[in-house]
């Protein structure tokens, strides 16, 4: 053995890595078929999911004239960080005055689904269920049967909870939680009750009830919010654009479109009352005072009339008419501040500062009317009663006059107010679903099976630490590899007919142009030198371990040198284990331990192959606990010194040497030892130790066959490997 050959090779071959997929190509072909499989049944189960989409464009609610004061500084902010004002919008869209109040109005926090909505109902069932949500009632339906809940409200405790519905007959139902009723109720009509929980209304209307039982969710408001944001997405098309995208996803066409198209209905309602609030809060106060100065100006002109009859005309002096001018605009000014107070009170809270500003300039106008009041007291008393009736006609008729223009232009401006949002593009019912993408799950699930496999197939040949190069056994043990037999479909359904213990066909018989039979004949001439060297014709085949394809290897080199007119014994002498006689469709008795035992001569052991001319064949014989004792006598070496003179060669295949010594034994009487390893499975240390095992006997192991050599070489590539090294050796 040379001890200096040993190398350690790290590198990667990639043709033998490329040929040893090829040669699994069934596990990946398996593997993708399991994947494609497993594709068609999620196809086959999973319910289309469609999505629609919406647009809404924010104005900038500044006017011109603010836009026009900013000039330039508008670019300056937009430039250091500036908020689009799509922003806010997006949080107000995702929030519970939007969505609570469309979940409310479409019912969608009534959640229903069949409980025995399983997968492998869903793979064989052809029926479709549908749910649809409505202002009035959420509908359940499928093929057989339909429901319609019209009203279910339960108390807090089940909120978020499943609830099942069981139809008792075609008039009642029962409501259990945990497999508890806790309701009863019948159908077609509303149902009001009151327990420990809470109070019960609960109205459920079907002229098909379901066989099965249903199960329903009452959401709770932050629950069914998060439901319905888990397919709800709203954001910003592009940067300080201020147009926002909406969309929805869903497994129903007609329901998404309806929810999104209520979602912009929603929010552009409350956007608009938002816009209007100004308004309405000071046409709320304008309601109450017009009336009031409609009232106070009749009574100050009947006073100023009767005052005008009694006395006559009474001439108005420069002060007094200037007190009088005065006292009206400070009357003006008051009512205008008590406007924008009623105004601002809308925006901001009483400790805002325009709030306390109003205040401070309604306090002094008060005091600066009490000064004018107390100058107006110290007039003579007709010409101050003149002054103040007439004060009071002229103050109450411009207040009225001015707060019904205002009256009227807020009248106006409420009724065209459009808010500062516009829808776009309203929700559209969609046509084609967004998920599964059918063809891509196709092609993805035969590269995913692709790659299990292939990993699969890497991870074997990574695990198969066995002898897979011929060149390393002559490197590290130094004995020649007689021949490289690659692997027979023929060969691998040996395996099969042991299991139904059917007689074996000789594949040199049967199919003599096997690239198996072909590599065992090369080396045909190889063991005819090797013999010219022996001490006798008597070749034995053995091997480290079981089911390394001695047998086959015996059986039909023993085929081969009887197919070349050479007279050939074959002998089992596996007495524990062998299986030679299923080659040749007999008993294993009366064999060889027949014979070494005197209970059968030699000629009722040895049979004639009615198959293969010149191949006599002699069985192992019935095993009886000494074979080791048997195969070492006297008796078993004369009888292999009277054959070889009777045959031209003699094979003998010999059990596992690893495992019991009989072929150490045997291999002390014959003149060539072959043995036999097995591609990718006999280990190069159980190899070494066979060699060590020869020996220590004191013979010696003439060659190597490899046995089983797969594909991984490529096409017939192993077969013209043995064919030119068989050559080579009869050169």
């Amino acid at each position: 053995m040379n001890q200096n050959s040993n190398t350690n090779d790290d590198t990667i071959d990639l043709k033998e890595l490329f040929f040893s997929l090829i040669a699994q190509w069934k596990v990946i072909a398996l593997c993708v078929i399991l994947s494609l499989i497993c594709a068609l049944l999620y196809l086959r189960v999973t319910t289309p999911v469609y999505s629609t989409d919406a647009m809404v464009q924010v104005e900038d609610g500044k006017s011109a004239a603010s836009s026009a004061l900013m000039g330039q500084l508008k670019d300056v902010a937009g430039g250091m960080g500036a908020k689009s004002p799509a922003d806010a919008e997006i949080e107000i869209l995702n929030s519970r005055l939007v969505l609570g109040k469309v979940i409310q109005d479409l019912n969608l926090d009534i959640q229903i689904k069949d409980t025995d909505d399983t997968f492998f109902r869903k793979l064989i069932s052809k029926d479709k269920t549908q749910l649809s949500y409505s202002a009035k009632a959420v509908h359940y339906q499928n093929n057989q049967a339909n429901l319609s809940i019209l009203k279910f409200e339960v108390p807090q405790y089940y909120l978020d909870k499943e609830l099942v519905i069981q139809f008792i007959d075609q008039n009642k139902f029962n409501l259990s939680y945990k497999e508890q009723t806790i309701f009863k109720g019948t159908l077609n009509q509303l149902n009001k009750s009151q327990d420990s929980k809470g109070i019960w209304n609960i109205q459920i209307n079907s002229s098909y009830p379901f066989k099965q039982d249903i199960t329903v969710t009452k959401l709770s408001l932050p629950s069914a919010v998060k439901v319905l944001q888990t397919s709800y997405a709203v954001a910003e098309k592009g940067k300080m654009t201020g147009v926002i995208g909406l969309s929805l996803t869903g497994n129903n066409q007609e329901h998404i479109t309806q929810v999104l198209n209520h979602i912009l209905t929603i929010y552009h309602e409350q956007n608009i009352e938002r816009k209007t609030l100004e308004s309405k809060q000071t046409l709320g106060f304008l309601d109450q005072q017009l009336p009031e100065l409609k009232k106070q100006l009749e009574e100050s002109e009947i006073k100023f009339n009767k005052f005008r009859e009694q006395y006559n005309t009474v001439d108005v002096t420069q002060e007094s008419e200037l007190m009088l001018k005065q006292n009206v605009e400070l009357e003006k000014m008051r009512i205008e501040l008590k406007q924008k107070q009623a105004e601002y009170s809308a925006k901001y809270t009483p400790d805002h500062p325009l709030m306390t500003e109003i205040n401070a300039q309604l306090a002094a106008i008060s005091k600066k009317s009490t000064e004018l009041g107390q100058a107006i007291k110290r007039l003579p008393e007709t010409q101050r009663l003149y002054l103040q009736l007439y004060r009071d006609v002229k103050v109450n008729t411009e207040l009225y006059t001015e707060l019904l223009n205002s009256y009227q232009q807020l009248k106006i401006v409420k009724a065209g107010e459009i808010g500062n949002v516009r829808v776009i593009d309203t929700a559209i019912e969609p046509v084609k679903p967004i998920k599964p993408r059918k063809l891509i799950v196709l092609i993805l699930s035969i590269f995913v099976g692709g790659f299990i496999g292939v990993l699969i197939a890497l991870l074997r040949n990574m695990l198969s630490s066995g002898i897979k190069d011929s060149s390393r056994i002559e490197n590290e043990l130094d004995l020649p590899v007689y021949a490289t037999v690659p692997r027979s479909p023929i060969q691998e359904s040996r395996v099969q007919l042991l299991k139904k213990k059917k007689s074996i066909p000789i594949l040199a018989v049967k199919n003599s142009e096997d690239v198996a039979i072909e590599s065992l004949r090369s080396i045909r001439t190889t063991i005819h030198f090797a013999l010219n060297k022996a001490k006798n014709n008597i070749i034995a085949v053995s091997g480290p371990a079981p089911e390394i394809g001695k047998s086959f290897i015996s059986t039909n080199l023993a085929a081969i040198f009887a197919q070349g007119d050479k007279k050939v014994l074959l002998i089992d002498a596996d007495i524990r284990r062998g299986y030679l006689h299923k080659y040749f469709d007999r008993e294993t008795s009366p064999g060889l331990t027949e014979y070494l035992t005197n209970q059968s001569s030699i000629e009722q052991c040895i049979v004639q192959s009615e198959t293969v001319k010149n191949l006599d064949f002699l069985a192992r014989g019935k095993n009886q606990g000494n074979a080791s004792e048997m195969l070492s006598s006297s008796r078993f070496s004369e009888l292999l010194a009277l054959l070889s003179q009777q045959y031209d060669h003699i094979i003998i295949d010999t059990p596992p040497v690893l495992a019991v010594t009989d072929g150490i034994i045997i291999s002390q009487f014959v003149g060539v030892n072959l043995v036999v390893a097995r591609y990718a499975k006999t280990q190069m240390k159980e190899l070494e130790l066979t060699i060590n095992r020869f020996e220590q006997a004191g013979t010696k192991v003439n060659g190597i066959i490899l046995n089983d050599v797969q594909a991984s070489l490529g096409g017939n590539y192993g077969y013209n490997y043995a064919y030119a090294y068989g050559s080579s050796k009869e050169d």
